[in-house]
């Protein structure tokens, strides 16, 4: 029973499951609902599929999603980014309005929901941790930008096409001649009314009177007014006779039973960019519902979520949806509106089933440009420009990496963006893991306690010298250790014994044991013993399955502080004359910086 509750988690929300939760639940689901209408047409279309596409993709997926996903309040379905990617993806392989177009997106779908959910079963969750979050907000900010200008050609009413930043400025520019000025008018006043709700309907709302639940209730559900209102306009005054561009005819019913291609070929063209969706959806995705659940002290599973996650891809693509991950936004009303349990997420996706069994006739003239304008209004909020400037000012490294991310996915598109991306990542961390920081240390006056020589005041002696290096040792930067040594350790110097304390190694590689060999061996050549000192047990274990320990001319040390008073009595014991002075910056000469003065025994001292 514990391992069938663990794959499936509404066994356990769903055993506490009252009145009280019912009604937070089904509140948050009317309010997503209809928030969510208007948005997952649009990001059909964002997409290249049919509107109806959308609809499909927020039914099976949520319901799927809510067995098998921890978190509450996730809310499953089309988001922007992904609607991109999926756009860029089967517009490689097939024409947009095809059938082969639909089958390319359902096979994406069931590829990504695949990948997903063996991830899950394999328990890869923590492979998430491996891409750069800042990195990720750059490829998110870049993409929202390319999508939002995308959108421009539906408010303009003008035709006009390409998947990167210069195509589609000179696409834009090129048939500025072609504006249509009803769709234009209509786009921009949508747009413009988008962006007040966000802002000043709420407050307006409540300088009148309103209650706070209310007027953000009122708020969420500004979106379907701009729906209603348009869809009216061009109705009542036949606008889609003067060129406004609609949605037309959208098929009413529940979601149809569809099959994902099972063609090699096709598979082979979607793998890369399926594995790439999945890692972008599921960092988003966890993103959002770790930050969620923290605000409630609730707990989510990496590993599960690839479960959930897997197994609403793979509803998509058998009910006649594509690619689907959590959403921001659509989340976080769920969450502010009360959601309790996953169970918000199923009565929205009923929602979604009556909308789509009753409500398409009423949207045949849902001009594309109100759509548009739900698009850009949504996505301009993933816009976080001032990610640079942060990543500037904290790291310089990490800002090199953010900015590679945008200009890539701005000049070449999303999917070179978002493989950058996680090559940067991989590779930032790679960079900063082969070249470990590497403290050479001290004994702190008064004290057991060691601390860097370029921080602290500490007493050394000349003929010992204490290595600490800040990382676990593996093959990418045993070397860097190597030669940190021996730059500083050299023939015919004052230094016997050197000790390297493993406080901060957490695990040794058969590189670096190796690396280890050689260092004890050319030390000895030099005449200088080496030691280890506060070794952990799981790397002494690691250690003793090795010929080092045998080889090795020093001893281990239980304390940093026993092999001091074992190599350097004196200082060990404080006893240090009255003569002390700080003494010229030795090291300084080796080429490295030191940044506080330092104790030493008169023999070390310089004239």
């Amino acid at each position: 029973m514990p391992v069938i509750a663990r794959y499936f988690p509404i066994l356990a929300w769903g055993r506490g499951y009252n009145r009280h939760t019912l009604g937070g639940d089904a509140l948050a689901a009317v309010i997503v609902t209809i928030m969510l209408i208007p948005q997952s047409l649009a990001y059909a279309i964002l997409a290249g599929l049919p509107p109806e596409a959308g609809l499909y993709a927020s039914i099976v997926p949520i319901l799927l999603y809510s067995v098998f996903g921890t978190s509450r309040t996730l809310a499953v379905g089309p988001v922007a980014v992904v609607s991109l990617m999926t756009a860029a993806a089967i517009g490689e392989v097939a024409e947009a309005g095809t059938a082969g177009y639909a089958v390319a997106a359902l096979t994406l779908a069931g590829l990504s929901g695949a990948l997903l959910l063996g991830m899950g079963l394999l328990r890869l969750g923590f492979l998430a941790n491996f891409l750069s979050h800042p990195v990720i907000s750059g490829f998110i900010t870049a993409s929202g930008l390319l999508i939002a200008l995308s959108q421009l050609r539906h408010i303009l009413g003008i035709e006009a096409s390409g998947k990167t930043l210069p195509e589609m400025l000179f696409a834009l520019t090129t048939r500025l001649g072609q504006i249509n000025p009803v769709t234009l008018v209509l786009g921009v006043g949508a747009v413009a009314f988008l962006f007040w709700v966000r802002r000043g309907l709420k407050p307006a709302l409540q300088r009148l009177g309103l209650g706070p639940r209310a007027a953000d209730i009122i708020t969420k559900a500004g979106p379907v007014a701009a729906v209603a209102v348009t869809t009216l306009a061009v109705w009542g005054l036949e606008l889609d006779t003067r060129g406004v561009a609609v949605v037309g005819v959208v098929p009413q019913g529940l979601p149809p039973f569809t099959l994902p291609s099972l063609s090699v070929d096709l598979i082979g063209q979607l793998f890369m960019p399926a594995l790439l969706i999945s890692i972008i959806g599921f960092v988003e995705s966890m993103s959002v519902a770790q930050t969620l659940a923290a605000k409630r002290r609730q707990r989510i599973d990496p590993d599960q979520e690839l479960i959930g996650l897997g197994a609403a891809n793979i509803g998509a693509a058998f009910t006649g949806g594509y690619p689907v991950t959590g959403g921001f936004a659509r989340s976080v009303v769920n969450f502010d509106a009360g959601a309790v349990t996953p169970a918000a997420g199923a009565f929205t996706a009923l929602g979604l089933a009556v909308a789509a069994m009753s409500l398409t006739p009423l949207i045949h003239d849902l001009p594309i440009a109100t759509l548009a304008a739900t698009i850009i209004v949504a996505v301009l909020g993933l816009v976080d420009v001032s990610i640079l400037r942060r990543a500037w000012v904290y790291s310089r490294a990490d800002f090199a990496a953010v900015a590679a991310t945008i200009v890539l996915t701005l000049g070449f598109g999303v999917e070179v963006g978002v493989s950058a991306g996680v090559i940067l990542s991989v590779g930032l961390h790679l960079y900063r893991s082969s070249k470990p920081h590497i403290a050479e240390v001290g004994l702190v006056p008064g004290t057991q306690h060691f601390r860097n020589i370029l921080r602290h005041e500490v007493i050394t002696d000349p003929a010992v010298v204490t290595f600490r290096p800040d990382q676990s040792l593996y093959f990418a930067n045993a070397r860097f250790v190597e030669d940190h040594i021996f730059d500083r350790v050299r023939p015919g110097g004052p230094v016997r014994d050197v000790v390297l304390m493993c406080a901060g190694i957490n695990e040794i590689d058969l590189s670096a044991v190796e690396t280890l060999e050689t260092i004890n061996t050319r030390l000895d050549e030099m005449g200088v013993r080496l030691h280890l000192s506060e070794v952990k047990g799981p790397v002494m274990d690691q250690l003793c399955r090795a010929h080092f320990l045998s080889q090795m001319t020093g001893d281990v040390h239980l304390a940093q502080y026993d092999a001091v008073a074992a190599l350097s009595p004196k200082a060990a014991l404080h006893d240090v004359p009255d003569q002390i002075s700080t003494v010229p910056n030795v090291q300084q000469r080796q080429g490295i910086e030191k940044s506080s003065s330092q104790r030493a025994w008169p023999s070390q001292q310089q004239t």
